[in-house]
């Protein structure tokens, strides 16, 4: 089924019809997801009924509000799906969190009920848990706004925000993707990377598989062999959805096998270095594709085949316009719940904190990175991004983070044993000297977001850096 452009939200918010008419309508037999076990569309049916009755004995009611703290698993996807039948509120936090900062959280968003695992969660490098749960009555109150979702902002730049999105938006976002040339069709696959606790895996991978009849596939492990297992076990097309961490673990294999059914790579979350890039494209026939979003708004832009690359041209339905140098996007309503900055959004219009520019022709539209990345040296405008690019180019410099912390200063993560001074040599070749970092850091691992960003908030690249920093 494909959402008429005239699609009306069933009832209300207290009225969860829209579930079943745009997430689970389809024949019963039809495949959603390979674990490898094949979860079709009456089992999946059967499990958010037995999910539903679950919510209704911990008092979960039309209006309430319920706390998710799942792994990715068929559990999450069937008491999500429950929690919006039943008409109510699902908080998605991410599994990753601290006991800590999850009571923080609910303290903060005041749930109904709360669903986390009965039991410890299998570590390693498991993309799909097959887990039991807990449901637990919380002395919270109805959700206090009419949003069906609420998320944390990823938090690479500072503090968590609370945003929320209606089912009305969900489903205008989802049909969206429905009107964007190269998105996986019917009788696809795609091979899913990100965690649907967050905008990319939770609208373009879940809710607009089971929308649009594609097959979900997580790999067995978020390794790139892994990856490679999930593309070889059917003969259908598939498109991998990811980040673009996820590249480069593909980017990683030196001697890939032939995968004709490898049609797409499609990355959100932040710009691709040009050496990652280069290598995936070496190793692989398939189409690098970008897209670009926000959890504030999801998909604005994409290019899913490669040809405008860096720039993305607007989703249909979405308007980007440059102010100022920074990239707006039209947002009918503010997003945010609580306290936030009013001037985020305002007549209609959210304001990105990405610097850009909108051609005025084409509308294509070019990211040139975080608008508060442009900062002054000796009285001399440095981007940071600009920065990060040079030494992403750079043989054996595997991630960059630039920030300026009193000066310029790098956070690196290098491959093959790089000496600094040998990097640090190759960038005065490419960079005017008061571009060029003062302080340069080496870390085993750069911290990332629980979506796979490299985190840019000072506070967290110093303390990783306590440990082991080296360098200059």
């Amino acid at each position: 089924m494909t959402i008429d452009s005239a699609f009306v939200l069933p009832g209300n918010r207290a009225d969860g019809g829209w579930v079943e008419e745009v997430l689970l309508a389809g024949q019963a037999d039809d495949v959603c997801f390979r674990l490898p076990a094949v979860i079709d569309r009456g089992m999946l049916r059967r499990l958010v009924s037995e999910r539903q009755s679950e919510l209704a004995d911990a008092g979960l009611r039309a209006g309430g509000s319920a706390v998710l703290r799942l792994p990715p698993s068929i559990a999450f996807v069937a008491h999500l799906l429950a929690v919006w039948r039943t008409g109510a509120q699902a908080i998605l936090l991410d599994h990753r969190l601290t006991d800590h900062e999850v009571r923080r959280a609910i303290e903060r968003l005041v749930p109904q009920v709360v669903v986390e695992p009965s039991g410890p969660t299998a570590g390693g490098l498991r993309t799909f848990h097959d887990i039991q749960t807990t449901v637990a009555s919380y002395s919270g109150r109805p959700a206090a706004t009419s949003h069906a979702v609420v998320q944390l902002s990823s938090g690479s730049t500072g503090p968590s925000k609370v945003i929320g999105r209606t089912a009305e938006d969900l489903i205008a976002e989802v049909q969206r993707y429905t009107q964007i040339p190269g998105v996986a069709l019917k009788g696809e696959r795609i091979i899913l990377l990100p965690s649907m606790v967050h905008v990319l895996g939770l609208v373009g991978g879940l809710m607009y598989g089971l929308h649009a009849g594609v097959e979900l596939v997580p790999p067995e492990r978020m390794t790139g062999d892994s990856i490679l297992q999930a593309i070889a076990a059917q003969d259908t097309p598939a498109t991998v959805l990811g980040v673009p961490f996820h590249i480069g673990l593909l980017a990683s294999i030196k001697e890939p096998p032939r995968l004709p059914q490898f049609r797409r790579m499609t990355t959100g979350g932040e710009l691709v270095q040009a050496a990652v890039a280069e290598a995936f494209a070496e190793r692989y026939d398939a189409v690098l594709g970008n897209m670009y979003g926000m959890t504030e708004v999801g998909v604005i832009g994409t290019d899913l085949f490669g040809q405008h690359r860096p720039a993305i041209l607007p989703a249909p339905g979405i308007e980007v316009r440059e102010v100022d140098g920074e990239l707006w996007v039209s947002r009918p309503e503010s997003p945010y719940i609580g306290l936030s900055d009013p001037a985020r959004w305002a007549d209609g219009w959210l304001r990105t904190k990405d610097a850009g520019e909108v051609d005025p022709v084409t509308r294509l539209v070019s990211i040139k990175g975080r608008l508060d990345s442009q900062v002054s040296v000796g009285g001399l405008k440095v981007d940071l991004t600009e920065v990060e690019a040079a030494l992403g180019e750079l043989t054996g410099v595997t991630a960059a983070v630039v920030v300026f912390d009193k000066w310029i200063t790098a956070y690196l993560q290098l491959a093959d044993g790089r000496p600094v001074a040998r990097i640090e040599a190759e960038l005065a070749e490419r960079l005017a000297s008061y571009k060029r970092p003062r302080s340069v850091r080496v870390l085993d691992q750069l911290p990332r977001t629980t979506t796979g960003k490299l985190v840019r908030d000072l506070a967290a690249l110093r303390a990783a850096a306590l440990p082991s920093s080296a360098g200059t």
